[in-house]
């Protein structure tokens, strides 16, 4: 009775062990490959520009939209940005689309902005660890000069990674998208 019993544990345990070695692709694995492509368009992108983080964990592209003519904030500096952030839940398709049934589909998600707050600006610290911003904002940040309005993106290692942000607005490995203008640095 006992081998049998044995026999019977290491059959389930077989078939357990079996069935954890799944190759099938996850919605995360299809999101995260998905994310990671369309930020290697926007690298071959001549019309965007590559600034490495100062911590060597990765780099941003962004593209100027106006240019400003103040100060570059420091590090250590507070600074008053209006912003607006994005990212596509699919990113092949359109900002909005109609469905088969004629609705119109939002695909461009906007997660923050500024905007919605009556345009005020919002201050940072530029460092992450300080004011809990996103690396690739803070990356952003110092190298822009006050009146610079950029588009920038960054990929989801110097965003929210893997496990997205604590309020689930953002899912892990999502590519963010920001539109940011450096209004001026705290004194």
């Amino acid at each position: 009775m006992k081998k049998q019993l044995s026999l019977i544990f290491s059959l389930c345990a077989l078939i357990l062990f079996a069935s954890c070695d799944d190759d099938t692709e996850t919605f995360d694995d299809q999101w995260k490959i998905d994310n990671e492509a369309q930020f290697a368009k926007i690298t071959a992108d001549s019309e965007y520009t590559r600034i490495n983080t100062t911590s060597t964990s990765g780099y941003i592209m962004y593209k100027e939209i106006e240019a400003g003519d103040g100060e570059i904030p420091y590090f250590t500096d507070k600074v008053r940005v209006l912003y607006t952030g994005w990212f596509k839940r699919d990113w092949s398709l359109p900002d909005t689309y109609p469905n088969d049934k004629g609705e119109t589909i939002t695909n461009k998600y906007i997660f923050d902005s500024t905007e919605n707050r009556n345009n005020i600006p919002s201050t940072f610290a530029i460092n992450p660890q300080v004011s809990y911003i996103i690396e690739g904002f803070s990356t952003a940040l110092q190298h822009m000069q006050v009146g610079d309005k950029w588009e920038i993106w960054i990929p989801w290692k110097l965003a929210y990674g893997s496990s997205g942000n604590s309020s689930g607005t953002i899912p892990a490995y999502t590519t963010l998208v920001f539109e940011i203008e450096l209004v001026s640095i705290v004194k």
